[in-house]
C-alpha cells in the first residue's frame, strides 16, 4: 500500500508542479509578447531619426507662444493660452485696412502676420502688433507662408486657424460669435459670407444669404457642378479667407504643394479634408466680411515682355491651377488603380 500512496503522492505533486511550470512559461511568453509589440508600437510611433533617444524625452509638437527670457518656464503662459491663431499675409500698402481686421479678434488670439514686401518696422506704432509674430520674406504669398511656417505640429495647440488675405473689410464681423456658429453647425472648414460689393462674387457659394446663419450649399451656374454635393455647390469655400479647425489643417497641410505658392485649386479639394463636405464646409452668413479686392500683391510681380507685373502674376496663378489639378488627378487615378480587383 505504501508505494500505492507514494506513486499518487508523486503523481498529484508532479501534475501539480507541471500545471505552474505551464502556467508560468504561458504568462512569461505573454509578457514577452506585449512588450514586443509595446517595443514595435514605440518605434513605429518615434518621429523619424529619434531612435537614440528615450521615448519620454521626445516632443513632437511645439507652438507660437511667446515665452520670456527670464523666470520659471512654469508660469510663462496665462492659465488659459490662445486656442486660436489668426494669420494674415500683408503689404505695408493695407496697413489700415490690416489695423482695422485685426481689431475686431480678441487680444489674446494670436497674430501672425507674414510680410510679402519686406517691410516689418513700419508696423511698430500699432500696439497690438508689438505681441504679434512677424515673418518676412519678399515676393511670397500666403501659401508659400502657410507650407512653411505653419506646420500641423506646429499649430497643434489652436482649435481654429484663420488663413486670410490683407484685403478684407471686417466692419460686420465678430470673430467669437463667429467661432460659437461655427461649433454650433459643426463645421471643419468655413469662411465668413461675403457681403455687398461694387462687384458679385466668383462663386455663389460664398455669397451672403441674409435669412439664415449659415449654408452649406448653392445652385451654381449652369455647367459649373458635376453633382449637387460636390464643389462648388457644396462643400466649398474659397481661399482668400478660409477658417480650418485643427483636425482639417492637418490634412489641408498635407494637400498644399511645395511648389505651388498661389493656392489655386485647393479651395475645390477641400472637401476631401473634411468629409462629408456638404456638412463638414460651410459659409457663415451672420458674421460677414466684405473683399476689398486690392490687388497689391500683384505688384509684386516682375515685368516680363512688355506685360504687366500684375498679368505676370496671373499666368502664373493659372499655370498652377492646371498643375495642380493634374496632379488631383493622377493621384486619383493611381490611388484607383492600386485597389484590389473583386
Amino acid at each position: 500500500m505504501k508505494p500505492t500512496v507514494i506513486h499518487l503522492v508523486g503523481l498529484t505533486l508532479g501534475l501539480f508542479i507541471g500545471i505552474l511550470t505551464s502556467k508560468f512559461e504561458l504568462t512569461s511568453r505573454m509578457y514577452i509578447e506585449i512588450w514586443r509589440l509595446q517595443t514595435v508600437h514605440d518605434r513605429n510611433n518615434r518621429p523619424r531619426g529619434t531612435e537614440g533617444l528615450p521615448l519620454g524625452l521626445i516632443v513632437p509638437e511645439t507652438d507660437l507662444y511667446q515665452r520670456r527670457l527670464w523666470g520659471d518656464p512654469s508660469e510663462d503662459l496665462p492659465d488659459a493660452p490662445s486656442r486660436y491663431l489668426v494669420t494674415f499675409t500683408v503689404g505695408i500698402k493695407q496697413k489700415e485696412l490690416v489695423n482695422k481686421a485685426v481689431s475686431k479678434f480678441p487680444a489674446n488670439w494670436t497674430i501672425l502676420l507674414f510680410h510679402y514686401d519686406g517691410v516689418i518696422d513700419q508696423w511698430d506704432d500699432l500696439e497690438w502688433s508689438k505681441t504679434a509674430i512677424h515673418i518676412s520674406a519678399s515676393k511670397q504669398p500666403k501659401w508659400w507662408y502657410v507650407k512653411r511656417f505653419l506646420h500641423p505640429n506646429v499649430v497643434a495647440p489652436y482649435d481654429y486657424v484663420f488663413v486670410w488675405d490683407e484685403d478684407l473689410d471686417l466692419e460686420n464681423f465678430d470673430a467669437e460669435k463667429y467661432i460659437e456658429l461655427v461649433r454650433k453647425y459643426g463645421l471643419e472648414i468655413s469662411q465668413p459670407a461675403l457681403g455687398p460689393s461694387d462687384r458679385e462674387p466668383q462663386w455663389r457659394m460664398t455669397k451672403r444669404r441674409e435669412d439664415v446663419e449659415m449654408h452649406n450649399s448653392t445652385q451654381e451656374r449652369e455647367g459649373r457642378c458635376t453633382s449637387p454635393i460636390l464643389p462648388p455647390c457644396a462643400g466649398f469655400v474659397e481661399i482668400m479667407a478660409p477658417v480650418f479647425s485643427r483636425k482639417a489643417w492637418r490634412c489641408v497641410w498635407h494637400m498644399i504643394q511645395n511648389d505651388l505658392v498661389h493656392g489655386w485649386g485647393l479651395d475645390l479639394n477641400l472637401h476631401r479634408c473634411a468629409q462629408p463636405g456638404y456638412e463638414k464646409i460651410g459659409v457663415v452668413d451672420s458674421q460677414w466680411i466684405t473683399h476689398m479686392r486690392v490687388p497689391s500683391l500683384g505688384e509684386q510681380g516682375e515685368i516680363r515682355n512688355g506685360a504687366y507685373a500684375w498679368e505676370e502674376v496671373q499666368s502664373r496663378c493659372l499655370l498652377e491651377f492646371q498643375i495642380f489639378n493634374g496632379r488631383v488627378h493622377d493621384a486619383l487615378r493611381s490611388e484607383t488603380a492600386s485597389l484590389p480587383h473583386v
